[in-house]
C-alpha cells in the first residue's frame, strides 16, 4: 500500500497524462504549428505561449493531481479487498499495517510527483508541438518523441524525487 500511494500511482498517473493528454497537446499544437497559425498569432500580437501553452500545463498539472489522487484511492481499496476478501486477512490487520508503514509526507510526496509530472509531460508535449519536424508527417514524429522523452524523463525525475524524499524523511520504525 505504502509502494501505491508513494510510487505507483505518480507513474500511473503520469504516464496516463503524457500517454493521453501529452499526444493531443503535442498533436493540437503541432497541426497549428504547420499550418502557420501559431505564427499568425505572434504577427497579431498574442502570445500563443500566454494563449495556448500555460493553460494546457496547468490543466495537467490539475488533472495529474486528481488523477493521483483517485488512483491512490482505487490502489488502497484494491489491497484491501485482495487482503480481506481473497486472502481471508482481517480488516484491523490490514488498517493497522496501513498506519504502521505510512506516515502524512508519503501522501503528500505522492501528490508532489504527480504535479511535478503533470508539468513535465505538458512541457515537453507542447515543446515538441512547437518544433515538429515539416508537414503532417513530422507532427505524427513529434508526438511520438514527445511520448517517449516524457516517459524517459518522468523515470528519471521519479528517481531523482525519491532518493531526495528518502534522504530528507526518516522511515517510520514503529
Amino acid at each position: 500500500m505504502l509502494a501505491t500511494v508513494q510510487q505507483a500511482a505518480p507513474l500511473v498517473t503520469a504516464l496516463l497524462v503524457a500517454g493521453a493528454g501529452g499526444s493531443a497537446i503535442c498533436a493540437d499544437i503541432g497541426a497549428r504549428t504547420i499550418r502557420e497559425e501559431i505564427d499568425a498569432m505572434e504577427v497579431l500580437g498574442v502570445s500563443a505561449v500566454q494563449r495556448l501553452i500555460v493553460p494546457r500545463v496547468l490543466a495537467c498539472m490539475l488533472v495529474a493531481l486528481l488523477l493521483n489522487g483517485m488512483v491512490s484511492v482505487i490502489g488502497v481499496l484494491g489491497g484491501y479487498f485482495f487482503n480481506v476478501v481473497l486472502q481471508d486477512g482481517t480488516p484491523g490487520a490490514y488498517l493497522a499495517s496501513f498506519s504502521a508503514l505510512a506516515q502524512l509526507p508519503d501522501l503528500w510526496v505522492g501528490e508532489i510527483k504527480a504535479l511535478i509530472f503533470g508539468f513535465i509531460a505538458a512541457v515537453v508535449a507542447a515543446y515538441r508541438g512547437l518544433h515538429p519536424p515539416p508537414g503532417p508527417k513530422g507532427v505524427g514524429d513529434a508526438v511520438n518523441q514527445s511520448v517517449v522523452i516524457t516517459f524517459l524523463l518522468l523515470f528519471v525525475v521519479n528517481f531523482v524525487i525519491t532518493l531526495i524524499y528518502l534522504q530528507i524523511v526518516p522511515a517510520k520504525l514503529d
